[in-house]
């Protein structure tokens, strides 16, 4: 009986002392989108266990919800007065970072950024250079940890199908619509006898994809929403007769029924299943995630040697990756890229760890395996990151790493913050539909649209 009741006091003084150092354990919350593919996740769990392991005493709390669910959660999160200690979305830097940041919802993190700063490629870092109105003053208030600009993929068998070579492809602006829509699609139906539509053209209200396609087109005209300093450039008339124009460039492509009738209500994912589906010869897409399918497919152990093997033919000779033709004036496209940021916010109750944490997930033999992670999906925001073999290993990663290096321009939410509303209410998107469902004359359409944007970002 002596020997049964020391071996409970023991075993209690242990229960104490473990219980003691788990509550002792630091925590870390952190939200993060989940990934596209198991490799994105698998290089975020890799870092993370890599980091518990080099500070014992810390435990990350790791949550990660669909991209669609991100902002809603965190917003909740905010207003509840609970937010996460470290929080990272692919949409934050369209929807969110900025209006946060001008709020002083934000952690200023220059501590973590100035010692960085010169690792980073061009115009990625400066877009996180953001203004806090409640404290009158510009910093770092976000980190980037990737980037993404729009790519045109086709189907090479379903061109040649129709009777076209690559080389047929034209590269003056006008000229390389018409080929997909009045030479292309016509001729795929006629051999086919299938309903194929030469152009997947997003245009829902709903879609992400939307808008930075259109503004691809707008970039063709070379129009400037903003100036440098943020002010609006919408009462130029130049302004407004370029985006009449790349507005009926992009609306005539449904007119003229070269794309889905469906694409007006398309979410992001939707220009990618008809493209999968190839009901679709062409789309143009933010990143290169519908060739990146079947890259993923091809190395999937869970399909059989059959699908593997058409994934393979898919990824590696079907399907093509390019960039944009010439702007209507004849020079180069030059493509906007997006920056994705994650963020510290002002009442995340551990701020000293959380930028802890992030400088160590921004250091290079972190980040890159996490972007690598992502099959080409998305490209790098380090110099080094940018030049890994990764870039160089096929043709489709290949093209990406060629449009990066023609160098990129920024955003309008990195010069003025209420472009994040703007993009939230997808004013562009909306405008398409008042041409295409509601019959609006395209300047009118415009018109609306300017009126619109003036209210929301002109003071």
């Amino acid at each position: 009986m002596k020997m049964k009741s020391v071996l409970c006091v023991a075993l209690t003084a242990a229960g104490l002392l473990l219980g003691a150092q788990a509550s002792a354990q630091e925590k870390l919350t952190v939200w993060w989108v989940k990934g596209f593919y198991p490799a994105e996740d698998a290089a975020l769990y890799a870092a993370i266990k890599k980091y518990e392991a080099k500070n014992k005493n810390v435990k990350i709390e790791l949550s990660q919800y669909p991209i669609q669910d991100m902002i809603p959660k965190t917003v909740a999160a905010l207003d509840a007065g609970g937010p996460p200690d470290v929080a990272y979305s692919d949409t934050y830097d369209f929807q969110t970072t900025a209006s946060w940041a001008y709020d002083g919802k934000l952690e200023d993190i220059t501590s973590i950024i100035d010692p960085a700063r010169n690792r980073f490629a061009p115009n990625t870092i400066e877009t996180t250079f953001l203004l806090n109105n409640k404290e009158n003053k510009r910093a770092y208030y976000a980190f980037p940890i990737k980037q993404q600009t729009m790519h045109i993929q086709y189907w090479g068998d379903m061109l040649a199908e129709a009777g076209f070579k690559e080389s047929d492809i034209p590269t003056g602006w006008k000229d390389y619509w018409n080929f997909w829509c009045d030479k292309v699609q016509p001729a795929s139906r006629q051999k086919t006898g299938n309903r194929v539509f030469g152009i997947g053209n997003p245009m829902g209200v709903d879609s992400t994809d939307s808008f930075f396609s259109f503004l691809t087109f707008m970039d063709a005209y070379n129009i400037k929403l903003v100036n440098d300093s943020g002010k609006l450039l919408v009462d130029d008339p130049d302004v407004r007769k370029g985006m009449i124009q790349a507005m009926t460039d992009y609306t005539a492509l449904y007119t003229k029924g070269c794309s889905p009738p469906s694409s007006t209500s398309w979410k992001d994912p939707d220009n990618n299943v008809a493209f999968h589906n190839r009901t679709t010869i062409m789309t143009h897409n933010a990143t290169i995630s519908i060739a990146a399918k079947w890259l993923d497919d091809m190395n999937n152990a869970a399909l059989t040697d059959a699908q593997r093997a058409t994934a393979k033919k898919n990824y590696t000779e079907l399907i093509k990756t390019a960039g944009f033709p010439n702007k209507p004036d004849g020079s180069k496209m030059t493509y906007r890229a997006a920056i994705k940021t994650g963020v510290i916010f002002k009442e995340s109750k551990n701020k000293a760890r959380a930028k802890d944490f992030v400088a160590f997930m921004l250091a290079e033999e972190n980040i890159t395996p996490y972007v690598e992670g992502s099959l080409g999906r998305w490209f790098p925001v380090t110099k080094a990151g940018q030049q890994s073999k990764f870039w160089q290993g096929d043709v489709h990663r290949k093209a990406v790493y060629n449009q990066f290096m023609a160098g990129t321009t920024t955003f309008e939410i990195t010069k003025n913050f209420r472009f994040t509303q703007l993009n939230n209410e997808n004013v562009y998107a909306k405008a398409m539909n008042r041409v295409l469902n509601e019959k609006v004359p395209v300047d009118k359409a415009v018109d609306e649209m300017f009126a619109r944007i003036k209210a929301v970002a002109g003071n």
